[in-house]
Parts: structure tokens; sequence; C-alpha cells
């Protein structure tokens, strides 16, 4: 049964309980001009965008340019020599595009800003193929390049580049790896997998890049000594390296030593579903946050490897004077993984990464905010609703669920609308079978509900959606449809 805030949304505005009730906000809406405070923020945010998109072309094109200004064509006078050229060309720019993808998932923080963790992966994912396919003509023309010059077939060519140049098996060892991990990251493939094979096989990145390297600076003086090239791919190596050491495995263990975290203890939200209370010092730095969400590692047997990225689902809050304080995260059982958290023992110590994503303040460009969640997904709104600035009336939170039992922490989320004066719907209630599009209860649907009836004025405000894939991608279209630009819609994905 669907549970409405109010009889009509087309024509009233209030904040409700979960029984059906009509409760008005503390402060009452009221319409609120947008002052542009968030415009100059987000101007910034897509400038920084946008360099990262201008640098990301200029490596691209650097590392083809200096080995042309270096003589790289001279040798293409005959078709081996084309042919190898363009093998030539094919490697550096494969090798620069693995070594863009290895920095988008470094976390490194600007990048983070900039356009989010899951863009940034989802950008890491698309140039997984190009970079692939780049690497094996590489490898193709190479072979028939200098199997047509010394009179062999591309297979024997092959094979005594493997028996007599020094480091070149290890570039063949290379390629195998790439193919490997290329293959594993297809949806198809990792559906077929446990989580951990596919993390697993997919460190096999880093095996690759290195085993790839001593070849281009030992044969045939492709990286000689003295040349911009030389310089120029030992700079963006160690770089990329850096990165790689300094955000995955320095920081990460930083933090944890800094806020030592301890589970307190874990309490029941609703069947399958726990919060998970954890102690720890200096817990100021992981404050105002919103919906950002963190990587936890649960120090236990069986568990200390596993990463989850769980959101807070409320701000931290200090208990002592030294720092010591409390944090919350809540966690639905959906696999083998997050059942396990459901029984954490009291004492348990955490390993925590982040913050990463802009589910956060960080993402705003408008005054006004709509907070739109299902399931799980509701719990990260709760702390967004906790920290992001709006006037009494400019917010509008709707929670939807099958039942009033899946809108979890939603009475925590009344009395926070109720203290900030934003307006809450309470959706409940199957779905349409016959509208796998819609993201309304059944009888909303059927009656033409729309996510403007609700949010009248949603074209002029950010909007934030958190949930099933399917059912946020069915919101993000209906918010689409109701004027709202793409710049105005926030949604992290976690299938990372």
């Amino acid at each position: 049964m669907n549970t409405q805030l109010l009889p009509s949304p087309r024509t009233d505005t209030g904040t409700g309980t979960g029984t059906g009730t009509t409760v008005p906000p503390v402060h009452g809406p009221a319409p609120v001009r947008d002052t542009g405070r968030f415009a100059g923020r987000h101007r910034r945010r897509l400038l920084r965008a946008d360099a990262l998109t201008v640098a990301a072309w200029s490596s691209l094109a650097a590392s083809v340019a200096l080995w042309l200004a270096d003589g790289g064509l001279t040798a293409a006078s005959s078709p081996a020599g084309l042919l190898t050229a363009l093998g030539i060309v094919a490697g550096l720019a494969g090798m620069d595009l693995v070594l863009l993808m290895l920095l988008l998932a470094a976390r490194i923080p600007f990048i983070d800003g900039a356009v989010g963790h899951d863009r940034a992966l989802e950008f890491h994912r698309k140039l997984g193929k190009p970079s692939l396919y780049l690497l094996l003509a590489h490898g193709l023309l190479i072979a028939v390049g200098y199997g047509m010059a010394e009179g062999l077939d591309p297979v024997s060519e092959a094979v005594a580049l493997w028996v007599l140049v020094p480091d070149m098996w290890l570039a063949f060892v290379s390629l195998a790896l790439f193919i490997a991990v290329v293959v594993t990251s297809l949806v198809a493939v990792r559906r077929r997998f446990p989580y951990e094979f596919w993390y697993a096989v997919h460190l096999l990145t880093y095996a690759a890049v290195l085993t790839s390297l001593p070849h281009q600076f030992s044969v045939g003086g492709l990286f000689a000594e003295g040349t911009w090239q030389r310089w120029y791919w030992l700079a963006i190596c160690i770089a990329t390296g850096a990165a790689l050491l300094y955000y995955r495995v320095i920081q990460p263990v930083r933090a944890t030593f800094r806020h030592q975290l301890t589970v307190e203890r874990v309490t029941s939200v609703a069947p399958g579903v726990v919060n998970i209370e954890m102690s720890g010092l200096q817990l100021g730095s992981l404050a105002g946050n919103g919906g950002r969400f963190f990587i936890w590692r649960f120090l236990a047997p069986g568990l200390w490897w596993h990463p989850h990225p769980f959101s807070l689902s409320a701000e931290p809050v200090r208990t002592g004077p030294d720092g010591h304080g409390r944090l919350r995260i809540t966690v639905r059982d959906l696999g083998r993984g997050s059942a396990q958290l459901l029984r954490l023992r009291r004492g348990t110590k955490v390993a925590v990464e982040g913050p990463y994503g802009l589910f956060s303040s960080a993402a705003r460009s408008k005054d006004r905010v709509v907070m739109i969640g299902a399931g799980i997904g509701i719990t990260p709104l709760r702390a967004l609703l906790e920290t992001t600035p709006f006037a009494p009336g400019q917010a509008t939170v709707l929670l939807r669920g099958h039942s009033n039992q899946e809108l979890y922490l939603g009475e925590e989320i009344l009395e926070l609308c109720r203290q900030r004066g934003a307006t809450l719907f309470h959706l409940t209630g199957g779905r349409d079978p016959g509208s796998p599009d819609s993201w309304l209860p059944a009888a909303e649907h059927r009656a033409g509900y729309s996510l403007a009836d609700y949010v009248p004025e949603i074209g002029s405000a950010d909007v934030y959606v958190c949930g099933p894939s399917r059912w946020a991608g069915n919101v993000l279209n209906a918010a689409r449809a109701a004027g709202v630009h793409e710049d105005q819609l926030h949604h992290e994905r976690f299938d990372w």
C-alpha cells in the first residue's frame, strides 16, 4: 500500500509521517529566490574537469609528438619501415592511455573533486578496450614490419624477438596480462566470478605496466639517453607510480592510524539492515562530507582484505575533549560480503579510506535541493540532509520503499525535516510490473503523477538520487524530462 504525504502532491506541500498524517514543517516553506551562492564553486569545478580533459588529450599528443620530434619518421621510407613506425605510434598511444587509466583509479583528490569517483572509474573502464587494441596493434605491426625487413613471417619474427632481443619476452608477458585484465573487466565476464577473483586479477594491471617498461628503454634506442622522450616517459611513469603509492597505500594507512576506529556496537534497523557505530579519534576531518563515501576494511578474520564502499548515515559526533568521537554507517545484507558485517563484534578494528565522490554539497549549483532515495540508498541522504546548506522551504526529500519498513532511518529523516524546514514525501508500494521505466509506486504511476507534481520547482534545484541502479536510472530520466539540467543531477554509482 502506498503511503502519501498528502492527498495530492499537485495541490499541497508539507512534511508527512509514515502513517499518512500531515505534519507541518518547523518553518513553513516559502518561495526563496536563488542567490547563486553555489554558482562560483560550480563553475570552478567544471573548469577543473575541462583542465583534466585538456591534460589527457595533451599527454596523448605529446607521447607521439616527441617521437616525431626525435626523427621517428626517418625510417618510414619503405613499407616495412612504415609498418614499424605505425606500430611504435600505436604502442606509445596505448601506453599513455594505460597510465591515464592508472591515474583515474588512483583516487587523486583533484580528479575526485572535479568529476567524482564513479565517473573517474567510468572513464577508466572506457579506456580499457582502446588501450588494449592499440597495444595489440603495436605488437602485430612491429612483428610484421620487422619480419618484412628480415624476410620472416610475423610468427617467426615474434619468436625471434622473444628469444633474441633482451627484455622483449617481458613485453609479451605484459601484453598477455593486459588481455587478461581487460577480458575479466567485461561485465558479462565479471558476473560469472566473485568480486574477490575479479579484484585480484585486476591488480595484474600493475604487473602488466611494470613488465612493459624495460623493453621501451632498452630496445631499439626508442628512448635513448639525452632525448626528450626519455625524460618525458620517465617523468610520467614516476609520477603515476608515486600517485598510486601515496593515495592508494600511504594515505589510507595514515588515516587508519590517525583515526583508530573501533566498532562500538551493531544495532538492528530492520530485517537484514544494521547500524554499525564506531568510535575513534580526530573525527572532525570526516565531518561535513554529506553523502560522500568511504572505503572500510573491518580487520577481522575473513574480512580484513575485503573493501566495502559505504557512506556515513550520520555526521560524526564528538564525545570527548580529546577529539574522541563516534560515527555511523548503515549496512544492508546484499551478499556474502555485507552479510558478514551484520555479525561484527565489538572491538573490531577498522581501516578507512576516503572520503570519495561528489555526492555532497561540493556538487551543488543551486540553492534549492531535492533528495530522492530508495531502500538502503536512503541512508546517505540522511547524512546529506543533516549537513547540506539550505533555507527553510528550499529542500524536498522523497523516500521510496515497498513498505514503511523499507524507509530506513525514516524517523530520523522526519525529525531532521522538521528541524530544518524541509518537505518530506513517503512513497511506498510495489511498482507497476507493466511499466519497468517507472520509479513511482504503481498507484501513483497509474494516476499519472510525475516528479514535477511533487517538486514543481525541480528545474531550479540540484537533484541527488541514491538507490538501486535501475530505479535510480528511471529517476534520473524523470528528472531530465522535468527540465533538470545534467549538471544538476547527482548520482553516485558503487558498481566498482
